[in-house]
């Protein structure tokens, strides 16, 4: 991105370099050949970040960051954002009434999670596992090739993984995994961080649809989240009304419904 063809920003006099919002950047996404929208999408984070840290000092604000899993805590600017958020906001509160609404507007998106059985070959490369299909599909035994090729610890069982759940494997595994019918093999050997696998699906049960009983929790807990999450952009939005902004034009952010899934 061409830092030069887009200035700072300047926020009630505090400047929010080119290159913080070029760096910011990298993390918005933005059609090709139109850095421009990821250069405002940046901007207007940076700028917001700005607002809150400031509102957060002219409050006296102070918080530990907190434990964020696998040795990593949060920053402290960021510990301090999410306690003037906790401290400020006041989200629509949930009633029964509109937790039982939500669900019945389509009960079917409520299920319990699918689950699958598999077995698989991992090899070190393609094609080795090319040939293996081919044998496969000469009818040489799924198990046998599995103990003696596999390079995987589930070799000894044959290949079998047992029962899994979403997110139990890594995406590639599992997109190409969910697609096939029971007892099918990949006809294409799947390629993941940890080299090339054949996949075959030996069962499946698709997620049932959940009563409200069951659902009203996740309802809920959904319906809360949607409800501060429009709090915090209406409250962010009276922020950069009253700031001074110079160096982009933001247009108006459009409002966005928030929905339980």
């Amino acid at each position: 991105m061409n830092q030069a063809l887009f200035p700072p920003v300047i926020v009630d006099g505090v400047e929010i370099s080119a290159s913080s919002i070029a760096a910011e950047a990298q993390n918005h996404a933005a059609p090709k050949g139109k850095p421009g929208l990821a250069w405002r999408k940046a901007a207007r984070a940076l700028i917001v970040r700005h607002l809150l840290l400031r509102e957060a000092e002219a409050l006296g604000i102070s918080a530990e960051p907190r434990a964020l899993g696998n040795g990593r805590r949060e920053t402290i600017e960021d510990a301090q954002i999410a306690a003037l958020l906790d401290q400020t906001l006041e989200a629509e509160v949930v009633s029964d009434e509109d937790v039982k609404a939500e669900w019945e507007r389509d009960p079917s998106r409520f299920k319990t999670p699918p689950l699958w059985e598999a077995s698989h070959i991992l090899c070190e490369t393609e094609g080795a596992a090319k040939a293996l299909i081919i044998e496969l599909n000469e009818g040489a035994r799924f198990g046998d090739l599995a103990k003696e090729h596999s390079q995987c610890g589930s070799a000894e069982a044959g290949g079998f993984l047992g029962q899994l759940s979403p997110n139990d494997t890594i995406p590639e595994f599992e997109i190409a995994m969910s697609a096939l019918e029971e007892g099918a093999i990949t006809q294409t050997p799947v390629q993941t961080r940890f080299g090339f696998h054949i996949i075959r699906l030996d069962a499946k049960e698709d997620g049932r649809q959940l009563p409200f009983e069951a659902a009203q929790n996740r309802v809920r807990e959904a319906l809360e989240r949607a409800a501060w999450v429009q709090a915090a952009r209406s409250y962010t939005s009276e922020l950069m009304d009253k700031a001074q902004i110079e160096g982009i034009i933001l247009p108006a952010e459009a409002p966005k419904k928030e929905t339980a899934i």
